[in-house]
């Protein structure tokens, strides 16, 4: 994403976004996401590093909390553990292209969204939601942060 600036969108999101909840292979991949589906992921920040304007960019992702997918064609209700990505105010980075995002291309989205959102006095939560899913005709990666 060579110096690509994304527009930093506030989003009020009314209702959770639910998934079922899954086990993870790693983010180093590219994700194959179906056209018919959408994944979740949920990391841990670390408390020292979401809070400042020039992160270390090693330090600043912690654990994954959970990962969760959904595929549109399938829906129905389902006894699996759900996770979701609660209703709330969010700083909101996406990006479009042809395949999702590898790791460290939405790091870089989520490093810059932090340091935009603190410069216009934000105090973003130390969760980071990354969520792919296809749309008009391409792969979306979309970076939240709870404000």
């Amino acid at each position: 994403m060579e110096s690509i600036q994304l527009p930093l969108i506030y989003l009020d999101l009314r209702q959770p976004l639910f998934y079922t909840k899954t086990s993870f292979l790693g983010t180093h991949l590219p994700l194959q996401i179906p056209e018919n589906g959408e994944v979740l992921l949920c990391y841990e920040l670390n408390p020292a590093q979401s809070r400042n304007i020039e992160p270390n960019r090693e330090l600043l992702l912690g654990n994954l909390v959970f990962a969760g997918q959904k595929n549109h064609e399938t829906q129905q209700t389902t006894t699996e553990e759900e996770v979701f990505l609660p209703q709330g105010h969010y700083l909101l980075v996406q990006y479009r292209a042809d395949k999702a995002l590898e790791q460290e291309k939405w790091l870089d989205m989520a490093i810059e969204q932090q340091k935009d959102g603190l410069w216009e006095q934000h105090k973003p939560g130390n969760l980071l939601y990354v969520r792919f899913l296809y749309e008009d005709g391409a792969f979306v990666t979309q970076v939240f942060r709870q404000v």
